[in-house]
């Protein structure tokens, strides 16, 4: 095969653990991805394909993370502190037997990301950051339970919003929308990729390109690297198994941003404008798609 795995015989068991014999099983999805990979597409080793046990631990995992976006969404408002926000989603991943993935990953000093209005990604919770009433704010959260990683990430309203404000917010989710409705199997990345991109744009909004989606569920961040700027027919071909997470940093301004934050992480828009995200955790099925986190 194309990724230098030896394949079972033909009635050997499986490699993804299925139980099942090789012939009834992933050697017609083999088949097509060396056929594929022959004429010249790009393909994912077959080890970042998730077997299906693999994913029922991400769906456990995902359990935690929906929950604990969940439980913000019932006490986020006006007044809150981004820290208070770091405080729940650390007490609830561990009553629940998880831990935050975001906790000391290189360095990264709190347990979930908290983006208030320019702020594109990567916003550090503080005692400082007092949410108001009009502030938009995202909140994205990974979560590791039995070894498996989910990751997933929402736009809160604080109060009343501008109808600007409002407007991106909802033209971002649906941008995630479109993304979700182009996954087909055997389809290719950047199909998704123009799918999201092309909502936003014509909406007259900027993508950020230096950050897009990943690969996830043994490791926090896995092949592939999900642009949001591609273009449709690029990329990896969308094999079932694929496990990966749209999430596009939307700007109502110039798509360029600083990253020049002292303290390492923070990224925010050039211009001063205001920036959204939502992000959701997928796998490819024969079918189209699994939500698995969101």
């Amino acid at each position: 095969m194309f990724d230098g795995l030896i394949s079972p015989n033909r009635n050997d068991e499986c490699w993804c653990g299925s139980g099942k014999k090789y012939k009834k099983c992933h050697l017609r999805n083999d088949e097509r991805m060396q056929e594929l990979y022959d004429q010249g597409n790009e393909m994912l080793y077959r080890s970042l394909l998730k077997t299906p046990e693999e994913i029922e631990g991400i769906k456990y995992s995902a359990e935690v993370n929906v929950g604990s976006l969940d439980y913000v969404a019932e006490h986020i408002g006006p007044g809150v502190t981004t820290a208070e926000i770091d405080k729940w989603v650390y007490d609830y991943c561990i009553e629940h037997d998880a831990i935050p993935a975001d906790l000391d990953y290189e360095g990264f000093p709190k347990s979930v990301c908290t983006s208030i209005n320019s702020v594109v990604c990567h916003g550090i919770p503080s005692e400082d950051d007092v949410l108001q009433e009009g502030d938009i704010v995202n909140v994205d959260m990974s979560t590791i339970r039995n070894g498996y990683f989910s990751d997933s990430s929402r736009m809160f309203c604080i109060g009343e919003v501008s109808p600007e404000r409002k407007r991106l917010v909802e033209v971002t989710k649906a941008s995630v929308e479109a993304g979700l409705a182009a996954v087909k199997p055997w389809g290719h990345l950047g199909d998704v990729s123009a799918a999201v991109n092309k909502v936003a744009t014509e909406a007259g909004y900027s993508v950020v390109a230096e950050f897009g989606g990943h690969g996830i569920g043994l490791e926090f961040h896995e092949d592939p690297f999900v642009s949001f700027v591609a273009e449709a027919g690029t990329g990896p071909i969308l094999v079932p198994g694929m496990c990966f997470t749209i999430e596009p940093m939307v700007n109502m301004g110039g798509a360029a941003i600083d990253m020049n934050d002292p303290n390492g992480w923070t990224v925010r828009t050039a211009d001063g404008s205001d920036s959204a995200q939502w992000e959701v955790q997928i796998v490819v099925t024969e079918d189209g798609y699994e939500l698995l986190s969101w």
